[in-house]
């Protein structure tokens, strides 16, 4: 059953990871109504985002691997430092500092406080009304090559909200990139690429931390693995569905049905038929 229930974590987190409704609130939320009714916990979930992450790599293979080399060769003089490349190296590194510090400092709050079905309600639902507002009045007009160090700094404290389960790691980013003015293409490509080292560096420390306490986590490795390998295929689909979608469609289908999961999670949560903890 255990291994059934990963696999079904595993379709889940690869279906709500690059959608802007928070594939940890998924996660969580999911954990509660499967047979074991428990919370796979945030190991689990930093976990089987490696696998989608790879599925970012996957899709945007060429864009990654052009930005690392010209970074790198930026560093001996080899790439003019104003080249897009290298500020875009750059952007990615200066907005993964902020999830990277208060990850580190809020490790107890993230694995306890932060999962209060509560708060995850609450959060879904007020989110998913600043996306839609920044959706609805973005003036839609900046590309990536116009993104400047402030708003690469800005986006990345946006993504660090996603520590929250419900925030959403691309649905932050995006609607502070929506709010700058950036298309919706733009906004969330980056958001993507923004989010690899930090999900890269979660996810392994995770990893190491369930091989060297195995007994401490919901699932066994292999369990897991399995998992991040379901979420990996699952997640590249909707990626390159997103990216389709996005150059004429809008957030607000993903809005609605934020505020509609918030509120049904409150009624369950209200009523007693789910535990909050």
């Amino acid at each position: 059953m255990s291994l059934i229930e990963a696999i079904i974590l595993g379709l889940v987190q690869g279906l709500t990871e690059f959608l802007p409704i928070s594939s940890s609130a998924h996660l969580r939320i999911v954990g509660e109504v499967l047979p074991s009714a428990t919370d796979p916990g945030a190991t689990f979930t930093a976990i089987t985002q490696i696998g989608t992450e790879i599925a970012v790599l996957v899709y945007f293979w060429k864009t990654i691997t052009r930005v690392i080399a010209r970074w790198a060769l930026s560093l001996g003089g080899k790439v003019p430092s104003n080249d897009p490349d290298v500020r875009m190296g750059w952007l990615i590194i200066i907005g993964t500092i902020p999830i990277g510090a208060l990850g580190f400092l809020l490790q107890d709050v993230i694995r306890d406080t932060f999962r209060n079905l509560w708060l995850v309600a609450i959060v879904l639902i007020v989110f998913g009304i600043l996306l839609g507002i920044a959706d609805r009045y973005g003036r839609r007009t900046r590309e990536l090559d116009d993104l400047t160090y402030p708003h690469g700094l800005g986006l990345g404290f946006a993504q660090a909200l996603a520590l929250i389960p419900g925030v959403s790691r691309s649905g932050a980013t995006t609607t502070a990139g929506l709010a700058l003015g950036y298309t919706r293409p733009a906004a969330a490509e980056y958001a993507f690429l923004l989010a690899v080292p930090a999900v890269f560096g979660s996810g392994l420390y995770e990893l190491l931390q369930a091989i060297r306490e195995p007994g401490q986590a919901v699932f066994t490795l292999a369990e897991t693995a399995v998992a991040s390998v379901v979420a990996f295929g699952v997640g590249l689909a909707v990626i390159a569905y997103l990216m389709r979608y996005l150059k004429r469609g809008s957030f607000l289908p993903f809005v609605i049905y934020r505020i509609l999961l918030g509120a049904v999670l409150l009624v369950l949560l209200g009523t007693g038929t789910i535990a909050p903890i």
